[in-house]
């Protein structure tokens, strides 16, 4: 039976990496607003709000996202935001599932097909992808900018899938991290992003946990 635990998130508890994190009221509820640091423009780095004291190898992620595109934003900002998991205490491989919020809905089918994306840091990332022209780890989805997007991720070994507000939209079944990898999850922002999150759960399938 899955149990989804809620993990606290705010100022205090998260550790940031390359960004900057705040608590903030918005539409009068307590959220965690994280933005990638302004002097970091390169994109698919380390940047993300990592929850300490978390172990996490298989099993599921819920979280609610939302995200604005910041005033001095490069053009090719799409609202980057997602979660990162089997993220290592120092710098090493992670996997992550973002999305890209402003293509969702937007009239270039293009951009709509890039929607959402999964990547593996640190060699395969999303200028890998593009590079290779690979496009399976990219999908459309039903999303956009400044709303609250609820995010489900589901981890099994090498095999991950993303569900955006209740609709499996990407699957993965050769996730390039290795199978038995374990670490924290992590809020991730990229550049341009003003990025907002509540309600994290997680449920595990291995014996440890986030306190």
């Amino acid at each position: 039976m899955e149990i989804l635990e809620p993990i606290l998130i705010n100022q205090k508890t998260l550790l940031p990496s390359l960004v900057a994190v705040r608590d903030v009221i918005l539409d009068g509820e307590p959220v965690v607003r994280v933005v990638k640091n302004v002097r970091e423009n390169e994109y698919g780095l380390r940047s993300c709000a990592v929850v300490p004291d978390c172990d996490f190898h298989n099993g599921v992620i819920e979280v609610d996202v939302r995200s604005r595109i910041l005033p001095d934003a490069p053009d090719l900002a799409r609202g980057f935001i997602g979660i990162a998991f089997r993220v290592p205490e120092s710098d090493g491989p992670f996997e992550c599932f973002y999305l890209r919020p402003a293509n969702g809905r937007c009239d270039d089918p293009e951009r709509r097909a890039h929607a959402v994306e999964y990547f593996s840091y640190p060699n395969y990332t999303f200028a890998y992808f593009r590079a290779k022209g690979i496009t399976k780890y990219e999908a459309p989805a039903d999303i956009g900018l400044d709303e609250w997007i609820h995010v489900r991720i589901e981890v099994d070994g090498t095999q991950g899938k993303l569900y955006t507000n209740g609709v499996n939209v990407l699957s993965v079944e050769d996730m390039k991290g290795r199978a038995d990898a374990k670490g924290s999850i992590a809020l991730f922002v990229d550049i341009g992003t003003e990025g907002f999150f509540k309600n994290l759960k997680v449920s595990h399938e291995d014996e440890k946990g986030c306190k």
